[in-house]
């Protein structure tokens, strides 16, 4: 059990003498991200982290439903996604980011979400990896 502990703590779990465990949500999202891997099953991920697999899967509902952001997955070589380039109606002044500044705007159905143009790359992959694990 101490090496299960070690790890847990090394990702950050709090873990108290009465045996509950905190969990932040990066440790979630990794152990999510986890199942995700080929050949891996909830069973073997959750008996991994010393947790119930029902407890998984609902960590798994978080990140389906965008509540849970998961870490952006490491590629050997690069992805590519669907880019649409269209006009966009001018926005009533007043809303959303000045009109001098270049955004980002990454549209997914319904959703619409603007970005300040020096948004660091990374954090632009997991929010375009949390849209699509949302339900079309």
């Amino acid at each position: 059990m101490c090496a299960t502990n070690s790890f847990l703590k090394s990702l950050g779990v709090e873990i108290y003498a009465s045996g509950h465990r905190r969990w932040p949500d990066e440790a979630k999202a990794q152990a999510v991200a986890d199942t995700l891997e080929p050949g891996a099953t909830v069973n073997g991920v959750a008996a991994r982290y010393g947790v119930l697999p029902n407890q998984l899967s609902a960590w798994r509902r978080l990140a389906k439903q965008g509540r849970l952001v998961l870490p952006a997955a490491e590629v050997d070589e690069p992805v590519f996604a669907p880019l649409v380039v269209c006009d966009v109606p001018e926005a009533p002044p007043g809303l959303g980011l000045a009109a001098s500044e270049e955004v980002i705007r990454i549209v997914s159905g319904a959703v619409r979400i603007e970005l300040a143009s020096g948004t660091p790359a990374g954090r632009i992959a997991e929010i375009v990896q949390a849209l699509g694990a949302l339900p079309c």
